[in-house]
């Protein structure tokens, strides 16, 4: 297998995820906010579609 003799940087390794967070639950902006519940990344997809859910969920309410 091919591999170049040296690089000009490394991949750096994500690391892990782990623990409860013990800090940074209150919102700085807004009155609604998406919380972790498992220590997990979240894709931009993921969060996309939370923004989407969200804004349906307000334009429902004030619907009704």
């Amino acid at each position: 297998m091919l591999q170049p003799k040296r690089t000009k940087y490394r991949k750096a390794h994500k690391g892990r995820i782990h623990g409860a967070s013990k800090g940074g639950t209150s919102l700085n902006f807004g009155t609604y906010g998406l919380k972790a519940v498992e220590p997990e990344r979240l894709t931009a997809r993921q969060i996309a579609r939370v923004k989407t859910i969200m804004a349906e969920k307000q334009h429902s309410a004030a619907k009704s």
